[in-house]
């Protein structure tokens, strides 16, 4: 496979920082960030205690649990780390099964969904970007309405549609990336529908299956795609900014786990091919593993590892 991964180095200047607070982050944008995904999960958090018993159960939770990781993994592993930086080789029933995979997250077809984000790097939080957070200004108010927009509404409100054509020929020339993409709907009522028909089945009970469907079905993708946008959003508006990017992409701790190590979101921009995103002590970086696995198993080659000079020539001096 022939890919043309962007890097952030090649973009264009960096747009320059708002006032900082003390701490290095804008205080407005902190509180902005606070009301606009932490008040939201603490709502569904709140939930799960009123819907114990009736209408959530262990069943539901072991569902969705094994749906989200096998979705997750597919966008991490799959769609972002080797369909869009080739960051590893997949042989052929892998990378078909990666594919599949990251298609049962429901974001998207896997050529659509690579090409918006080879396009995101080429012009990363500049002019073509299409979803940075900073379109609007760094004021609170426009990074209020900036974080929306990098967040969900660029799907729906942007009238600039990324060309396969430009960011992903490579896999347009994939008969088999082809054929999933275009059975992407019929994955999506797999995706949504399983979850119901396994419940139901295991319960045999109506109620299992209605139970199975709006947990581990409409919860656990609802949940995967807020993750994986607040990776768009929050990974470049807050955070740690360990390595010299040209863009405003920072490292979010409390996203690692959820986001399978996609939040070390900082260290990608600086080094997109990458096979690791959590590269520093401490760092949880649940895809890294996984390709790890996939190559000792012989299933992944040719893994661009972290290079400690490259590294070394980024880091930001303390």
């Amino acid at each position: 496979m022939t890919t043309a991964p962007e890097t952030a180095l090649d973009s264009t200047k960096r747009t320059p920082e708002p006032e900082l607070d003390p701490e290095g982050q804008s205080l407005g944008n902190r509180i902005t960030v606070f009301f606009f995904v932490l008040v939201p999960l603490l709502a569904l958090i709140a939930a799960v205690p009123f819907a114990w018993g009736w209408g959530l159960t262990w069943l539901d939770i072991a569902i969705g649990a094994v749906f989200y990781v096998i979705g997750g993994l597919g966008i991490t592993v799959g769609f972002h780390r080797h369909f869009t930086h080739g960051s590893f080789k997949a042989k052929r029933p892998l990378r078909i099964a990666l594919a599949i995979a990251g298609s049962l997250a429901i974001e998207g077809g896997v050529i659509k969904w690579v090409a918006d984000h080879r396009r995101h790097h080429k012009y990363a939080d500049a002019e073509g970007d299409p979803h940075s957070p900073w379109r609007f200004g760094d004021d609170w108010r426009s990074v209020a309405k900036g974080l929306f927009y990098a967040h969900m509404a660029w799907m729906f409100l942007s009238e600039e549609k990324t060309s396969p054509k430009r960011f992903a020929p490579d896999l347009l020339k994939d008969k088999d990336l082809v054929k999933i993409d275009r059975w992407f709907g019929a994955i999506v009522l797999f995706s949504l529908l399983a979850p119901a028909v396994i419940g139901g089945l295991i319960t045999m009970s109506w109620w299992g299956a209605f139970t199975a469907f709006f947990w581990g079905g409409l919860v656990r993708v609802a949940l995967l795609h807020h993750v994986t946008w607040s990776v768009n959003s929050i990974c470049h508006t807050i955070g740690e900014e360990n390595f010299e990017v040209r863009d405003r992409s920072r490292n979010v701790w409390w996203l690692a786990i959820p986001s399978f190590g996609e939040s070390w979101h900082n260290l990608h921009h600086a080094d997109p091919t990458c096979a690791r995103h959590g590269v520093l002590k401490g760092q949880i970086d649940i895809s890294a593993r996984v390709i790890w696995a996939f190559e000792k198993l012989g299933w992944a080659t040719k893994v661009r590892w972290p290079n400690a000079e490259r590294l070394a020539a980024k880091r930001v001096s303390v």
